[in-house]
């Protein structure tokens, strides 16, 4: 490794109600691959983004090849050699590949686009990257991992001196993950500065030279590769401290009825060959890092998207889901982690909401019965405890707590019995969190079984009777609350099978 390319020192950054980055320090050498980790939410994504000027810092200074620096936007950041390689691949299927890499800087003659000159300098880019694509060929052709080399290429052609890869690997193949790193190497070789974000613990130890871990937005420290473990590590992410008690043991009796039955379910690349069961009044939990195929699976199971194949069962019984309708009727409910896109309407009422998948039950040919429906909807307001001036109020003027309440009245009046909550507590304050907890329990008491998906890990052993962990698509582990740990959880979590 050579000289000290890019420093930041100190970077605090916040946002309303969020202290996203808290006196962060990172450097990188020239010739280095340092790899930047932590579980979701660290704050890895918002230190890059501060670097490329995305955003604006709050304090701190970052000083790139000896002089303190501050970009404004990408295109500031890209000039002076710093480029982000991001997992969203950002090219446009409908153009050439030689197009992609230059748009918005393409080579003119004249006043026409130069595209045999863009052709030859792609062309270049490729043999200096020893990748075999053809200039000429339209985007959509490629495969995921040769889009990936299109947008290393694409960073390479800015005469880039540091490149972020943001989760570089997670749409390829294993033979294009081997692809992707002799290129890793290569720019390596050329003393460029890398930085590497990744969850992949496997990946980390092969392709890089020091590992900095983040931690609830904070800096916590920075390893040499070859002197560290995958525990060291692991240690680092979760080592905070659990300030609510977590759950020691299952509350479900040992003989309660499985309630919904998943066995061999496969929908796409992000789930594959899942299986699990569900009880009757238990908090199943879902546990995994980022990409690992945990919404996916719930959006199987709830026919919001297609199945390729596995069996469901509720109650015993084999069921076909093939529509958010059908699980409906089967007695499912899904809080989505989007609510505001799939959970509610804003711009209608509570009352409104609250009897949205039941309509049936308060219509009489064209007409609402609105008194009943303002009834229903008072006394859920009531038994959850939702703070609103009354059912008229319209969800957008709620707290966000308030919000996800009026999603989980919207499948009590339902009635189902099985829930799916995807990430019930993102974007609510903390005192909204304890009430929904309260609330979580309070239904698992009566009989209602729930499956809680949530990227964080005090949440998961604070709530949870049992979980399921998953990587990559695939169940890696299930684990009873008595015998589960943030270790445990994050060793289930980065192993791939």
């Amino acid at each position: 490794m050579g000289d000290t390319i890019l420093t930041m020192k100190d970077i605090d950054k916040s946002f309303p109600g969020v202290h996203a980055l808290d006196h962060v320090s990172f450097e990188v050498k020239k010739g280095e691959v340092h790899a930047l980790m932590g579980e979701n939410g660290a704050g890895k994504s918002t230190l890059m983004k501060v670097l490329t000027g995305i955003y604006t810092k709050d304090s701190g200074t970052i000083t790139y090849e000896g002089k303190e620096v501050e970009f404004h936007n990408t295109r500031d950041a890209q000039d002076a050699g710093i480029v982000i390689v991001h997992q969203e691949l950002n090219m446009l299927g409908h153009l050439t590949v030689a197009q992609n890499i230059f748009i918005g800087r393409e080579f003119k003659k004249g006043i026409f686009i130069d595209d045999k000159r863009m052709n030859e300098e792609a062309a270049k880019l490729f043999e200096k990257l020893h990748i075999d694509i053809d200039p000429m060929e339209t985007m959509s052709n490629l495969t995921v991992g040769k889009q990936q080399m299109c947008e290393i290429a694409k960073a390479i052609s800015h005469k880039a001196k540091v490149i972020v890869f943001d989760e570089p690997s997670a749409a390829l193949t294993e033979a294009e993950i081997e692809e992707l790193f002799k290129i890793i190497k290569d720019l390596r070789k050329q003393q460029l500065g890398i930085v590497y974000i990744s969850h992949r613990m496997d990946e980390i130890k092969v392709i890089t030279d020091r590992v900095t871990v983040m931690r609830d937005g904070s800096y916590v420290g920075t390893l040499v590769t070859a002197d560290c473990t995958k525990d060291d590590i692991i240690n680092m992410m979760v080592g905070r401290v659990i300030y609510e008690d977590p759950k020691t043991e299952s509350t479900v009796p040992k003989d309660a009825p499985v309630v919904l039955k998943v066995d061999h379910l496969n929908a796409g690349r992000m789930v594959q060959d899942v299986s699990f069961e569900l009880r009757k009044g238990e908090i199943l939990g879902f546990s995994g890092l980022m990409g690992a195929g945990r919404t996916e699976t719930a959006r199987a199971i709830f026919g919001a998207d297609p199945k390729t194949s596995g069996d469901i069962y509720v109650n015993g019984r084999k069921v076909e889901i093939n529509s958010p309708q059908d699980a409906v009727k089967c007695g499912i409910g899904y809080l989505s982690e989007d609510r505001k896109r799939f959970g509610i309407v804003v711009q209608k009422s509570v009352a409104e909401n609250s009897t949205m998948a039941a309509l049936e039950n308060f219509t009489k040919g064209l007409f609402i019965n609105k008194k009943k429906e303002k009834n229903t909807a008072q006394g859920y307001v009531d038994s959850l405890a939702t703070k609103t001036p009354s059912t008229e109020q319209l969800v957008v003027n709620l707290s966000g707590g308030n919000q996800q309440k009026i999603v989980i009245a919207k499948w009590l009046v339902r009635n189902c019995d099985i829930l799916i909550f995807d990430e019930p507590t993102r974007g609510i304050d903390v005192g909204a969190k304890n009430e929904i907890y309260k609330l979580m329990n309070r239904l698992a008491e009566e009989g209602k079984s729930i499956i809680m998906i949530s990227s964080e890990m005090t949440e998961i052993l604070r709530m949870s009777d049992r979980i399921v962990v998953m990587c990559e698509g695939k169940k890696t582990g299930e684990v009873d609350i008595s015998e589960a740990s943030q270790e445990t959880i994050m060793n289930l979590a980065t192993r791939e099978i």
